[in-house]
């Protein structure tokens, strides 16, 4: 782990030499995993919470589901779903992400107190970065092959980490040209979107490849499909075992931040992990 990154999200410094856990709230009727769970607001901010009790140190809440074949949702839907839970987590401390690609949501949702932008399409959406140089908030750019609609329809690449090597080198350069400073980005290859079973795991396997950028990395796995295709464990929610074994060992290869659903068991794991790691500040 590297002791010396921090990630830079508006007015928070987020300090890496050690792993960070990024929490999931989706506010939405049809994510994969908890869709309905959480789509009122009260629910929302209940279920928030008590990720950051068990550990959680930023929450990502989502308006719109990300999933293989999901339907786009129209703006003012995505706002009303995740403004109120925004305001209402940040009003108290917690450092939130919002996890969108429309410009507008990325603008109101920093004025309600976000102090990160997730963008599966790395900002490529028209005005999107305007809104986020705009901002000030700390960017998650992720690799993703097509739309959500399309992603797993057909799959090709020349070479899997070239070719999003590439892509992020195509985006910080864009970015850079455009005043957003390195120390705001943070990098999520983007496991599970418009990759194959064998490709998600060489995304694991592989990860240190993309620490060259200098830059923190991300991943989220958490209940993913591919883990279910391994293992043979269907329902997403006891996908559990599984998805902590896949971000321990992205996390030994130099993966910064790990986005899941299940913070408890995650925690427990990284505090076994940090202690192996970090043994000689034991007491």
């Amino acid at each position: 782990m590297n002791k010396h990154l921090k990630w830079i999200c508006k007015d928070v410094e987020i300090d890496l030499s050690t792993p960070k856990i990024m929490g999931i709230v989706n506010v939405t009727p049809d994510s994969f995993s908890d869709g309905g769970q959480f789509l009122k607001p009260v629910d929302a901010v209940k279920q928030a919470k008590r990720l950051v009790k068990e550990g959680a140190d930023i929450i990502d809440i989502g308006g719109e589901s990300t999933r293989p074949g999901a339907l786009p949702v129209d703006e003012v839907d995505e706002l009303k779903r995740v403004i109120p839970v925004i305001e209402a987590l940040s009003d108290e401390g917690i450092v939130v992400s919002v996890d969108t690609s429309k410009p507008r949501v990325m603008k109101e949702a920093a004025l309600a107190g976000a102090k990160i932008i997730n963008d599966v399409k790395a900002l490529r959406e028209k005005g999107a970065i305007e809104s986020a140089l705009e901002s000030g908030c700390g960017l998650c750019l992720m690799h993703m092959l097509g739309e959500p609609r399309t992603m797993q329809n057909v799959i090709h690449y020349e070479d899997l980490i070239e070719d999003i090597r590439k892509f992020f080198e195509d985006r910080l350069h864009i970015l850079e040209s455009v005043g957003i400073r390195k120390e705001s980005i943070v990098l999520d290859p983007g496991f599970g979107f418009g990759k194959t079973v064998s490709q998600n795991f060489e995304l694991i396997n592989r990860a240190k490849e993309f620490t060259k950028f200098g830059l923190p990395l991300l991943y989220g796995m958490s209940r993913k499909s591919s883990l279910g295709k391994v293992t043979g464990i269907t329902e997403a929610s006891k996908r559990v075992i599984s998805s902590v074994s896949a971000h321990l060992l992205a996390i030994d290869r130099g993966v910064q931040i790990v986005r899941v659903h299940d913070v408890r068991a995650m925690k427990e794991a990284l505090q076994i992990y940090n202690s192996v790691v970090y043994y000689k500040d034991l007491t």
